[in-house]
């Protein structure tokens, strides 16, 4: 049934095709964008329309930004010796909240997954070992602790390890506040594998 007419039923299909964004939630945004002020709505859609046009691939790491070069990847104070490798561009955020890691990031893009057709050649391992020409100190690898990141991960070790540079994984195991009888047998055994010294 049409309840508001067309234009309506089309910005609530158009929003509730959004990852994580259900008819519910799509609907109250919508009524949101409505009700804003013309020139905030309009704003809003200038955002997006430029974030589409302007927003590309950091020539150096691959996350997305709107320069040639990413702020991290030109910023003369980060250790470029230093290169931790991601899945994407919301892990590199991720490690960038935390504000510790001083290094630089090469974003993959996506994972190895023989079943969806993704191949070592369908991400960004090729520009890593070009990367990896110059002089790079050591290669931190942050993929995800699934099948398809484990199995990056471990192809890109044996890619790297021989051209005599250091390989190293984020150490991954038991999250805070989780109830050991409930985690599975891989991630207790990288917490077992990944223990420091108290």
């Amino acid at each position: 049934m049409d309840i508001y007419g067309g234009e309506v039923n089309r910005l609530i299909e158009e929003l509730s095709s959004l990852p994580g964004i259900g008819g519910k939630t799509a609907q109250r945004l919508a009524f949101h964008i409505i009700n804003m002020p013309e020139e905030r709505a309009i704003s809003l859609s200038n955002a997006i329309k430029d974030a589409k046009q302007k927003i590309r691939y950091c020539k150096t790491c691959f996350t997305i930004t709107d320069k040639e070069e990413c702020p991290i990847c030109a910023s003369p104070s980060r250790d470029h010796k230093l290169i931790m490798v991601v899945e994407s561009p919301k892990e590199l955020a991720a490690y960038e909240r935390i504000g510790k890691y001083e290094g630089v990031y090469h974003v993959l893009n996506g994972v190895i997954n023989p079943s969806a057709g993704i191949g070592p050649q369908d991400i960004r391992l090729k520009e890593l070992m070009i990367r990896l020409r110059d002089d790079v100190d050591e290669l931190i690898i942050a993929t995800n602790s699934s099948i398809e990141g484990e199995a990056t991960a471990m192809y890109i070790s044996r890619m790297v390890k021989p051209a005599g540079i250091k390989v190293s994984r984020i150490a991954s195991g038991v999250p805070v506040g989780g109830d050991l009888e409930c985690i599975d047998e891989v991630t207790l055994l990288r917490a077992l594998e990944g223990r420091i010294d108290l």
